[in-house]
C-alpha cells in the first residue's frame, strides 16, 4: 500500500506538471485534491486553465519484460470538460515506445489498439475512449502490451477493482455523464 501512495503521489505531480503552462508567475494548474481511493484506482480532481479536470489512475498489479531499467506504470482516464472530452484513456509505459508503436490493450475478450508518442499512448478516437471505458468497468482485470525504442516487450497487468466506483466519482465531480 505504502508503494501504491507513493506511485500515486508521483502520477498526480506527472499529471499537474505535465499541463502546466506559467502566466505571470502563476501556474495554470493546481495540486490535485483526492476524491478517494477505491480499490486499486484513486480518484482525483485539479484546475486547469479555469477548468476542472477529474482523473483516476492506477499502477499495475504485475509487470513483465526484459528490462534493466524502467520508469513509472501508470494509467488514467481523465475527463477535461471544459475542454469537451470526457474519458481520456491514456497509459504511461515507464520507457520510450518504438517509433511507430503501438500499446494493445486486453480486457477479458476485448482487444484495443492505443496509439504512442514518446512514453505515452492513447486510443485514436472518443469512440474507442467509449469503448475502452466500458469494457474496463465490466472487466476484472486489464493487460496492455508494449514495445520500447530498443525493442523490449513489456505486459502489464491491471486490476480493475475499484475502477468504476473511482470513474463514478470523477464523473459526479466533473458534472459528466458516467
Amino acid at each position: 500500500m505504502m508503494k501504491l501512495t507513493r506511485i500515486l503521489a508521483f502520477c498526480c505531480a506527472v499529471a499537474v506538471a505535465a499541463p502546466l503552462t506559467l502566466s505571470g508567475g502563476e501556474a495554470a494548474a493546481q495540486q490535485p485534491k483526492p476524491l478517494g481511493t477505491f480499490s486499486a484506482w484513486s480518484a482525483f480532481t485539479y484546475q486547469e486553465d479555469g477548468g476542472l479536470v477529474c482523473y483516476v489512475v492506477s499502477e499495475p498489479i504485475k509487470d513483465d519484460g526484459d528490462y534493466t531499467r524502467r520508469g513509472k506504470i501508470y494509467t488514467l482516464v481523465t475527463h477535461r470538460p471544459a475542454k469537451k472530452t470526457t474519458g481520456v484513456v491514456s497509459v504511461v509505459a515507464g520507457y520510450q515506445y518504438a517509433d511507430g508503436g503501438e500499446a494493445l490493450v486486453s480486457i477479458g475478450s476485448s482487444n484495443y489498439k492505443l496509439f504512442t508518442v514518446d512514453d505515452h499512448a492513447w486510443a485514436a478516437t472518443a469512440a474507442d475512449d467509449k469503448s475502452i471505458v466500458d469494457a474496463m468497468k465490466k472487466g476484472a482485470n486489464m493487460v496492455i502490451k508494449g514495445k520500447s525504442s530498443r525493442n523490449t516487450s513489456t505486459t502489464d497487468t491491471y486490476s480493475l477493482n475499484g475502477f468504476t466506483r473511482a470513474y463514478e466519482e470523477i464523473s459526479k465531480a466533473c458534472k459528466v455523464a458516467g
